[in-house]
């Protein structure tokens, strides 16, 4: 299994900093893994996006999904597709009502939003805890703790996992989602900070903390704020987990 950075920034860009993307391959399948702003461009890199064999959207948050309309627009504007996208759908694993609010994203007014049916271009598949295949790759979904209705994937094949949080509070649901995982990529979106909003992100020491107690074999931090200590973020996460642990970078690949 590869996972290689699109996009790692947390809730805005930074620069050269596109927030949430990731391509994960194995098995003969490319599943992309949040679509965030800035990311589309760096996956048309690495592979034709109509090569993809599904997408993940843990949460729909713009920072997660903004680069779905250019998905939206590539499949369904490109003069040459490489099939009919009507009749070979895209699987998006995604809350329930992804296909209205990525459907209101996309469309650039009230008139294009009437023609607008995402539908006929992706299949949506509605996300609940528990186990779904894309081809030879298991997915297993958890509920996450977040301000809206957000999950975490654990992604096997072959007999290696990675597990990606979301962006969610420490919670025994993680825990028990990454336990043995070969690596955890975990929202790490600051330092320790007094008077913080409850339920939006872990710090960077929290992400070791979950690594720890869940015995992964590598940590991976995720989402750091443009604006946070970047630096403080991987030392406060370094003290809390004795493996090895590294900051995301775009293009940075793992090889699981």
């Amino acid at each position: 299994m590869q996972l290689t950075v699109l996009g790692c920034s947390g809730s805005a860009p930074g620069p050269d900093l596109p927030t949430s993307g990731y391509l994960v391959e194995a098995g003969g399948v490319r599943i992309v893994l949040e679509l965030g702003s800035g990311v589309f461009g760096p996956l048309t890199r690495l592979c034709d996006p109509f090569d993809l064999d599904a997408v993940l959207l843990s949460h729909l948050h713009l920072d997660h999904c903004a680069d779905f309309s250019s998905l939206t627009v590539y499949r369904r504007e490109h003069p040459e597709p490489p099939y009919d996208v009507t009749e070979r759908r895209l699987p998006v694993f995604a809350p329930a009502h992804a296909p209205t609010r990525l459907a209101n994203a996309h469309a650039a007014s009230r008139a294009d939003l009437a023609r607008t049916d995402l539908t006929e271009t992706f299949d949506f598949v509605p996300l609940a805890s528990g186990r779904y295949a894309v081809g030879p790759v298991e997915v297993e979904v958890a509920a996450m703790r977040h301000i809206c209705e957000a999950y975490g994937f654990r992604i096997s094949y072959g007999g290696v996992s990675l597990v990606f949080s979301g962006d969610t509070v420490p919670c025994p649901e993680l825990v028990r989602l990454a336990a043995g995982a070969d690596l955890l990529l975990a929202d790490s979106a600051w330092r320790e900070q007094a008077g913080r909003a409850n339920y939006l992100h872990m710090s960077g020491r929290e992400a070791g903390e979950v690594a720890t107690s869940a015995g992964v074999g590598r940590l991976v931090l995720t989402h750091v704020l443009p604006w946070s200590d970047r630096d403080g973020v991987l030392r406060d996460a370094t003290e809390a987990f004795p493996g090895p642990v590294t900051l995301a970078t775009p293009g940075a690949t793992y090889t699981i």
